[in-house]
């Protein structure tokens, strides 16, 4: 047994900000030094901070010039998330049929991605992240998630058509079961083993011949992506992007914003609100209204769960991607992963989990 590995274990999943400040404000000062050498005019760092996926990130002030969020990894997976990142920007920046959806999205000013003091800088969009407003003024929830979801809708049907996608369940399936089991190590063993290949199993049966919107889809459509006016919650921009794909399931982005507003309404997990819809075949009906009348299409009961585990699927996996810090959490394992896992193998009965199903 690894002891390190186990210790790790029990850490917490959020960097200490009392005790890396002063490092990161150095480190902050170093690379908006870097910057004006490069010519932009541009001051000292505001507000450095860590974030969970080994990002340090900051803003500056330059004056008659644009603001900028300053980004700058942390680690090869950070590198390699903020890298795929403005590959995605800078495609979108040239797709034509966004329209006005462009202004949503964050321009890439300046990007350094060798050397010793990588970074990107971002326009800095104006508004306040929806999560954050949601706590102060949380009588705005209802207008923070209806022009949330009626924004992103509008990218999906600018980018998107209904296809018949047996032949993509596979590509949106089985990559990021994968990346579970080679990042949660519960995952490799047999119970979690047997547990993924019932999911699979589940999710390929269920969507298989279904109609569905393919599109750009975000990938990580949370209300802490979302960036809003103070005032009515109006939509003023989109953030962090690493994680979007031009083909993607766009019903994938309003599940994780409808499910992700419920996690933080409830205080509950995300994996222990998943599990609970898995339970009762269904989302909350309170959820389910705000998807209709943002003009997500209804399905039966059966879709609507797949939908929901493969929401589930995409956040788990783009989360162990980009920091092993989630991977590595006993808790966030035990309180993301093994309740849905759990819940899918007890619905498939006894004998359903010894059949294994090979992974792509």
């Amino acid at each position: 047994m690894d002891l390190t590995a186990e210790l790790r274990g029990f850490l917490p999943m959020f960097p200490a900000g009392p005790l890396t400040r002063p490092a990161d404000f150095l480190t902050a000062r170093r690379l908006a030094g870097s910057l004006r050498a490069d010519g932009l005019p541009y001051g000292g760092p505001h507000d450095p901070r860590r974030t969970v996926s080994d990002l340090l990130v900051f803003r500056l002030d330059g004056g008659a010039a644009p603001p900028l969020v300053v980004k700058h990894p942390r680690s090869p997976r950070a590198m390699a998330a903020l890298t795929r990142e403005c590959e995605v920007v800078q495609r979108l920046e040239h797709d034509e049929r966004l329209g006005p959806w462009h202004r949503f999205v964050p321009r890439v000013e300046h990007r350094r991605l060798h050397g010793p003091l990588p970074l990107v800088a971002q326009r800095c969009l104006p508004g306040i992240e929806g999560d954050a407003l949601l706590q102060r003024f949380p009588q705005l929830t209802h207008e923070t998630a209806m022009s949330a979801l009626r924004a992103i809708r509008a990218l999906h049907l600018a980018t998107g058509q209904a296809e018949e996608v047996t032949a993509r369940l596979g590509g949106w399936i089985d990559p990021r079961l994968a990346v579970l089991a080679q990042e949660v190590r519960w995952c490799r063993r047999s119970h979690g083993a047997d547990a993924m290949s019932v999911l699979r199993d589940r999710l390929l049966r269920t969507l298989s011949g279904r109609s569905l919107l393919v599109g750009w889809t975000h990938g990580d459509f949370h209300p802490g992506n979302v960036l809003v006016t103070r005032e009515h919650a109006g939509v003023l921009g989109v953030i962090d992007w690493a994680g979007a794909v031009p083909d993607g399931p766009s019903a994938v982005d309003c599940y994780t914003f409808v499910l992700t507003m419920r996690h933080q309404h409830e205080g509950s997990q995300f994996g222990r609100v998943v599990a609970d819809a898995v339970r009762q075949a269904s989302l909350r009906p309170e959820d389910r209204r705000l998807l209709a009348e943002a003009g997500e299409p209804a399905t039966d009961s059966q879709g609507e769960t797949a939908l929901t585990l493969l929401t589930w699927l995409w956040h788990v996996a783009g989360n162990v991607a980009k920091s092993a810090r989630y991977g590595r959490s006993r808790r966030w394992v035990a309180e993301n992963v093994v309740p849905v896992l759990s819940e899918v193998v007890a619905q498939a009965g006894p004998d359903r989990t010894s059949r294994r199903t090979p992974h792509a």
